[in-house]
């Protein structure tokens, strides 16, 4: 089988980074956003293209074409080439061969409180930018080759860069530090810098998709974008953090996290468990988590759903024994998260608790949400169960009795209250707290609960696999039913096709029985990742890869759906 770190990917969809870094050599320079070169693209503080690398020739910019492998990048010109490799996750190595470079600042103003200022170092002649947007330094060291520079020490508007010219072979080395460290030194030669990438990227691979075949071809570039989009423990987040995308989307939703550690639990569980724990590390005094976490901001403003006991009943399947320490933390963590749903978002005599806008829910713009805002909807309340459910298993395993009853009988009447209050005979409504106002609709959202799976009755279960059915596309399940009037084909959560959704239903039909409409979800979802990568979500009548083209979850559901029918189809070998 090829070496994982051979593959190739294209930079507009894929930044190029290294696990630990937080930056990434890219064309996108803020959403949407696409500069016609590469730069070195920083998420700390923010998104903040930090300094545009641009190959020449003789003419001045060379025409080149780029090609990124997981180990290196490389333009190749008329004239030559020119590559680059992480030495370490805050380090990377250029080097040419009749092709130059040009290292500029990304801005060319310089403010007293923005832009970025370009010295030489006197201590050891290095040049160093350094940009108010990261607060960071960023060192260019030359190791071989002529180089020239232009706008040092200037003030205002002016041209920072430094050139190397492309007559001999050359070599750079530029780093992203804070205050200052020793001048740098090159410990490894170039070559042997690709391959210890290449060895640690093909390790990363062989330990989460231990069982690829080809028939699972898009399992190596899944791994990537987890590999290539992980970083090092800074700012906000205290772990190991797999964010969402090195391009705008660079943060980690309290949901989205869930799916990570999903993917990554047989073969990196530490890893795996850090996504579980990284959100409840920011856990607020009523109990509930963040809405998203960055490295410089945590935001309260909305939640996420409580899908934590789902996927940490998953979890606990595939780890190993989790210490009983770190069981305990988990269950109060799971339970005051819990306590927030059902102390503060239950309105007085309600038993279910409630929205208060479609960002709660994940879903943010979902069609349930035109009526009203603040909603009682059964996926909101099936994934209560299911957390519900998963602490009473919890508090049974560490010998809490009491509060296993306690969880058991709050899942049960929150279950008889979504079957009474919501279920119309057909499908589930949604609610407004405290009225009798409810209405249905034509969202996916709307069909969640059967993440219940078999704690449904059958003929409920049996009733949304119908409706889920009838959502389904080539390529999955659309959010929004393609021939309602309200379906948008790059609508967001109005009609595209997005992972987590998928992964859902897929596993709660499963559990519900319904395996044959499971196992064509995972197939038709399988193949749309294979066809077109791992992006935010997809047209779900084109298939086409829409917003961030290198969404973590994407890739972590294709790597969840594609292990299971890997596995379940040795089991089906006669």
């Amino acid at each position: 089988m090829t070496a994982p770190s051979r593959l190739t990917f294209s930079v507009q969809d894929i930044p190029f980074s290294r696990a630990g870094s937080w930056f990434g050599i890219s064309p996108v320079v803020a959403e949407k956003t696409y500069a016609d070169d590469l730069h070195l693209v920083s998420h700390q503080t923010g998104l903040h293209p930090v300094l545009r690398l641009v190959p020449r020739d003789g003419a001045g910019t060379a025409a080149t074409t780029v090609t990124a492998t997981p180990a290196a990048l490389s333009w190749t010109g008329a004239d030559g080439c020119a590559e680059v490799a992480y030495e370490t996750t805050d380090t990377v190595r250029l080097r040419g061969r009749g092709l130059g470079m040009a290292v500029s600042a990304a801005a060319s103003t310089l403010t007293p409180f923005d832009g970025t200022y370009l010295y030489r170092d006197p201590v050891d002649g290095a040049y160093v930018f350094t940009h108010y947007g990261t607060g960071r330094r960023y060192r260019v060291t030359v190791l071989s080759g002529e180089v020239d520079a232009t706008g040092l020490e200037a003030l205002g508007t002016a041209e920072r860069v430094v050139v190397v010219a492309g007559t001999r072979p050359w070599e750079l080395a530029v780093e992203e530090y804070d205050g200052a460290r020793p001048p740098y030194r090159a410990d490894l030669p170039f070559d042997r810098v690709v391959q210890a990438v290449a060895d640690e990227f093909d390790a990363f691979v062989d330990a989460v998709a231990p069982w690829r075949t080809a028939g699972t071809s898009a399992a190596g570039l899944a791994a990537y974008v987890l590999w290539s989009a992980t970083v090092a423990p800074a700012g906000f987040l205290r772990r190991p953090a797999v964010l969402m995308s090195k391009h705008w989307m660079d943060k980690v939703w309290s949901w989205d996290h869930c799916f990570n550690a999903l993917a990554l639990a047989d073969g990196r569980p530490d890893l795996a468990w850090h996504q579980f724990r990284l959100v409840f590390d920011h856990q607020d005094p009523a109990g509930a988590v963040p809405d998203s976490i960055t490295h410089s901001e945590v935001l309260y403003n909305f939640v996420k759903p409580p899908v934590h006991g789902w996927a940490l009943r998953r979890l606990r399947r595939q780890l190993p024994a989790v210490d009983t320490d770190e069981l305990r933390t988990t269950y109060t963590s799971l339970a005051r998260w819990t306590g927030f749903w059902l102390s503060h978002r239950r309105a007085p005599g309600e038993v279910l608790p409630h929205y208060t806008h479609g960002n709660d829910s994940g879903w943010d713009n979902a069609t349930t949400f035109d009526a009203h805002r603040v909603v009682q909807s059964a996926d909101l309340a099936a994934f209560l169960v299911l957390q519900l459910r998963e602490l009473a298993d919890l508090a049974t395993a560490l010998g809490l009795a009491d509060e296993a009853s306690h969880w058991t009988v709050t899942a049960d009447r929150v279950r008889a209250a979504m079957l009474e209050t919501l279920w119309t005979g057909d499908r589930f409504a949604a609610r407004r707290p405290g009225t009798t106002t409810t209405w249905t609709g034509e969202s996916l959202l709307d069909c969640m609960a059967i993440a219940l799976g078999d704690e449904l009755p059958p003929a409920v279960s049996d009733a949304l696999a119908a409706r889920i059915r009838t959502h389904l596309t080539a390529f999955g399940p659309a959010t929004q039913h393609p021939d309602s009037p309200r379906y948008e084909p790059d609508g967001y959560w109005r009609g595209p096709i997005w992972a987590p959704s998928t992964l859902l239903v897929e596993d709660g039909l499963r559990r519900a029985g319904h395996v044959r409409l499971a196992d064509d979800i995972s197939d038709r979802f399988r193949a749309l990742c294979e066809r077109s990568g791992f992006a935010e979500n997809f047209d779900a009548l084109t298939g086409a890869g829409l917003r961030d083209r290198a969404y973590t979850w994407t890739a972590s559901v294709y790597l969840v759906l594609a292990a299971d029918h890997v596995r379940r189809s040795a089991t089906d070998v006669p």
